[in-house]
């Protein structure tokens, strides 16, 4: 039934269409998805042959050979890994029919074709991921600085010179530790499901 009413929502092109949160289960996406660790739908993009689904850890992007072949290829993009960069959304003009969404997604470079009747949703997405691209930034910044930090601390310690009662080898330990969770914990943002909550409105 979910097929029948998308095809007929897309038409004859390969133009894609804003999915309704209450079809997000029906889906090829949702079966690639973390549930068990918290991972859920907050944007999908259907087209006859692709799915571009925006989750709160990653967009997975359901990559179809062709609208008559059944062969998937199933892409994921964690945000943690890979930074978003150069959102655009070009509208349409008085005669076109869809509106594009460009961005790229670590090397991954993308190019949506959305009918124009849903600008207003793309606008919404739009806004999520420039703000989570200034957010990855943000913790990039942050983790440079952590290793200027870890630099600083270590000149100023020479071979031997631990304080008393600490081995070298248990203050490495601990500077690591310290390291790791400035570098991959505080600032290495993984879920941004905020992001999507503020700015995506069903």
């Amino acid at each position: 039934m979910f097929k029948k009413i998308a095809s007929e929502a897309l038409g004859l092109s390969d133009i894609g269409a804003i999915i309704s949160p209450k079809d997000f289960g029906s889906v090829d996406a949702d079966d690639y998805l973390f549930h068990e660790d918290g991972e859920r739908i907050f944007f999908l993009i259907k087209s006859k042959k692709d799915e571009y689904c925006f989750t709160n850890l990653a967009l997975i992007h359901v990559d179809g050979d062709s609208a008559v072949s059944s062969k998937r290829s199933i892409r994921r993009y964690d945000w943690a890994a890979y930074p978003v960069t150069g959102v655009s959304l070009e509208t349409a003009g008085t005669l076109d029919m869809d509106v594009e969404l460009k961005f790229a997604v670590g090397g991954a470079a993308f190019s949506i074709d959305v009918r124009k009747s849903f600008i207003e949703q793309l606008k919404d997405i739009y806004k999520a991921l420039v703000t989570i691209g200034k957010l990855q930034h943000h913790d990039e910044v942050c983790r440079g600085h952590a290793l200027h930090a870890l630099n600083a601390t270590a000149a100023m310690y020479k071979l031997g010179a631990a304080p008393e009662g600490q081995a070298p080898a248990a203050q490495f330990a601990e500077l690591l530790r310290a390291l790791n969770t400035a570098v991959l914990e505080q600032h290495t943002r993984r879920d941004f499901g905020a992001v999507f909550e503020k700015y995506i409105h069903a």
